[in-house]
């Protein structure tokens, strides 16, 4: 069964994750940058699945939560590579990204999650 109320709670925070990032000025290190990208996504995300009435696991791993979305039949390779940004929640959170990191184009990424945002937003009007 589908939950829209538990959707919508997770539409909301991942909201609040996207508007940090907008906020974001480029002095804020990747770590920081990428985390909230992670945060975002994963929260649309499993608001994705309660829509559809899925349950979904406690998990950092955008791939996971993607692969649940591909189950159900939904079509997810535009937002694909949001994946990249699961190391952000807890290994490069902590131990920083390296020596040799390729910088975040955050212009791509926040559009990217943007969209992904707008996309579980219409289809939670859609069911309310």
């Amino acid at each position: 069964m589908s939950d829209p109320k538990c959707a919508g709670v997770m539409l909301r925070a991942a909201e609040r994750d996207v508007l940090t990032l907008q906020d974001m000025s480029g002095r804020v290190p990747d770590e920081s940058f990428g985390f909230h990208v992670q945060q975002a996504t994963e929260k649309a995300l499993k608001a994705f699945l309660a829509l559809l009435g899925r349950k979904y696991p406690l998990t950092h791993n955008l791939y996971d939560l993607f692969v649940l979305l591909d189950e159900e039949g939904v079509a997810t390779g535009f937002y694909r590579p949001l994946s990249s940004f699961t190391p952000y929640a807890v290994e490069f959170r902590y131990e920083g990204v390296g020596p040799g990191h390729e910088p975040i184009d955050r212009a791509a990424a926040l559009t990217l999650v943007g969209a992904l945002l707008r996309d579980v937003q219409d289809r939670l009007e859609a069911v309310e």
